[in-house]
């Protein structure tokens, strides 16, 4: 149905990736000058559609379709559809810029036909957080949460959010503009898994019922620092010994944990000589899942690992809590729209949670969301490696088509 439509969305989304601060490869943060670039040529297809293009103050994207005239005295509604324009370093294609290519290539296929709502298509200037090292920038500005905080965080040259809005040629104290208005009535957002689960089950859609909330924390394991050669084994209190123990413990409670996924990702010994045995080791705990019980509880259990290890082996730990953020279900409605859209599309529904964040847990506070995972080929993703099929975007695409008409059948009743 949509299949020369597939191709030009994933031919928009490789030449959009063109658009970066290094050559030969897409590195594109929040408002650096190569998002004019992408800018410009989304805002000169979203005007050859016929939709009205701005940039509002938080440097986002938006592009209105308006609905079908409507009869006297009914009020407006507007459905939103995007996902985000920046990337981290060295990125591939269509993580995020997928969404937001869609979101028009929907409103190319609508041809001449209106729906009795208006599309607002926005492509987000911040999701990742390269920049500022806080992401959702450009979605806080649509939640109404872009505080005057945030527009004071600086960046590694010392320039603040305000200073990269107004570089950008855009007023930072207008960010009442960005605000979704009493008229929305969802968002939807289209985006690549970024992970092997669809791949694996040869599925091209997945439906996300939930973002999973996460925990971070950091610990620090103390034992004694001595000298590798002389220290017998027993007289030993080696922190990176008893890190690792419980690096092995939380490894295994997440395997033995439905949907819980538990990472370690970064430790440190010291002093970090060959010859000495380590006196601290610091390690970062990153815990995530679809119910914030079993997370929390999963937290709970891993740091009682933690102390038990370094009490059996003489050391002391510390924790210090980093992020505690709730999971984020999406809206139940238009969740089973969507489920609906897919099995009409052909396509088997499978629902799943999104262990990444996305900006449809920020737009999710304010209004009810849906999300639509692609196939990740492989499973790679934030890598230049990073693919979409032509027949899993054509699947989107028709399940796109199917959902705006749900949702119009929807409101006109």
């Amino acid at each position: 149905m949509a299949q020369e439509t597939a191709r030009e969305v994933i031919a928009w989304c490789r030449r959009l990736a063109e658009c970066s601060e290094e050559p030969g490869f897409t590195t594109r943060p929040f408002l650096s000058e190569p998002m004019r670039g992408v800018h410009a040529q989304l805002s000169e297809w979203m005007q050859r559609l016929g939709m009205t293009v701005r940039v509002d103050a938080a440097g986002n994207l938006r592009g209105v379709l308006a609905a079908a005239p409507l009869p006297a005295g009914s009020p407006s509604k507007r459905l939103f559809i995007g996902s985000h324009l920046d990337t981290v370093p060295h990125a591939g294609a269509f993580d995020g810029i997928l969404g937001v290519v869609m979101g028009i290539a929907l409103v190319e296929l609508l041809g001449e036909k209106r729906l009795p709502y208006a599309i607002e298509v926005v492509g987000f200037s911040d999701e990742e957080g390269v920049r500022f090292g806080l992401p959702f920038i450009g979605s806080r500005g649509l939640a109404g949460t872009l505080s005057a905080d945030v527009l004071e965080r600086r960046d590694a040259r010392g320039r603040t959010v305000a200073d990269a809005i107004r570089a950008f040629g855009l007023d930072p104290h207008q960010r009442k503009d960005t605000v979704a208005g009493a008229d929305a009535i969802g968002y939807l957002e289209f985006h690549i898994e970024q992970g092997p689960v669809l791949d694996r089950l040869g599925q091209p859609l997945g439906v996300v019922d939930a973002i999973a909330g996460q925990s971070r924390l950091g610990l620090v394991f103390k034992g004694d620092a001595n000298h590798a050669g002389t220290t017998p084994m027993t007289a030993r209190r080696d922190a990176l010994a008893g890190a690792a123990e419980w690096i092995t413990a939380v490894e295994q409670h997440a395997q033995h944990t439905h949907g819980l996924v538990a990472t370690v990702g970064r430790i440190e010994a010291h002093p970090g000589a060959t010859n000495v045995i380590a006196g601290t080791c610091r390690a970062s705990l990153d815990v995530r899942h679809a119910d914030d019980g079993t997370r929390t509880a999963s937290v709970k259990h891993l740091v009682d690992a933690a102390r038990d290890i370094a009490r059996c082996r003489s050391l002391e730990v510390t924790c210090e809590p980093h992020l505690d953020q709730a999971s984020v279900p999406m809206d139940p409605a238009l969740t089973v729209m969507l489920q609906l859209s897919v099995a009409q599309a052909g396509h088997a529904v499978h629902r799943m949670t999104s262990g990444a964040g996305h900006d449809a847990m920020v737009v999710a506070t304010v209004m009810p969301a849906a999300m639509l995972f692609l196939r990740t080929p492989g499973g790679i993703s934030h890598h230049p490696d990073e693919s979409v099929t032509a027949s899993d975007v054509d699947a989107a695409l028709t399940a796109g088509l199917g959902f705006l008409d749900e949702l119009a059948r929807e409101h006109r009743g």
